[in-house]
């Protein structure tokens, strides 16, 4: 779910909660990433909500395609109230490309690429995070890193000022799909991530889009959940597959 801000009062959040799932994602019993370490990491906003994203090209953000309409877009951001003149880029949103067969109900194919309206200048805080030619499917018990600025806690409305991280455990498909889990609503396009048994490590309101990172590599973007860190129902992330690959390299070369 996204997570509106008014940026009048930027750690003032007010959400819609769903009973049945959360489109979005905070970061649960996470921590304050080192500034300006993970250069990759954009902001995205709009006059209502906010959402993650991934600076993939000088051009372009992968984000999930549920964050609709996006308008502007901040790069080198650490710490969203602070005054960070010499580590910001503002970009705007040329045009979105949200996936041709993203399913709004059952969040297939939940990718987005969006256009800047100029190429941003890399340095030390603002840099990409490059797409391999393949993405390999990660493995049961995989340990990933996810990042946002979303809410640290779900019963408390109010969104992170400075970036967050947290590692979470790749959950076995067929184990995640179970009744007792999703119920069938998993498909091999998704990856779920969450606890390792012991922790509540999860995503949701607020940082929808970002991504997840396993061995350094990005292999997914945060897409939806239910709940925040119930140990039950992990985080789900759209799974950059070869053929998401392909649809994402064809859009960016037209």
């Amino acid at each position: 779910m996204f997570c509106p801000t008014d940026f009048t009062a930027l750690i003032s959040c007010t959400v819609l909660l769903m009973v049945q799932t959360s489109d979005g994602s905070e970061i649960i019993d996470g921590k304050e990433v080192k500034p300006h370490s993970m250069p990759f990491m954009a902001l995205l906003k709009n006059n209502k909500y906010m959402c993650g994203g991934t600076l993939i090209s000088p051009s372009w953000v992968l984000t999930a395609a549920h964050c609709e309409d996006m308008k502007t877009v901040l790069l080198g951001v650490h710490s969203i109230k602070k005054n960070e003149k010499n580590s910001r880029q503002v970009r705007n949103v040329e045009k979105q490309f949200p996936h041709p067969y993203y399913d709004a109900k059952n969040k297939n194919n939940d990718i987005m690429l969006l256009k800047l309206d100029k190429p941003v200048k890399q340095t030390k805080p603002v840099g990409l995070l490059k797409l391999s030619n393949s993405v390999k499917d990660p493995k049961a018990g995989t340990v990933c890193v996810v990042a946002g600025w979303g809410r640290t806690d779900y019963n408390i409305k109010q969104i992170s000022d400075v970036l967050m991280s947290v590692k979470v455990t790749v959950v076995d498909r067929k184990k995640c799909n179970s009744s007792e889990h999703y119920n069938h609503r998993i498909t091999s396009d998704m990856i779920c991530a969450g606890s390792d048994g012991k922790n509540r490590a999860d995503t949701c309101q607020g940082d929808s889009g970002g991504p997840l990172l396993c061995n350094g590599a990005l292999v997914g973007v945060t897409s939806f959940g239910r709940g925040c860190g119930d140990i039950k129902f992990p985080g789900v992330y759209a799974f950059l597959s070869a053929k998401q690959l392909v649809w994402i390299k064809n859009t960016m070369k037209s």
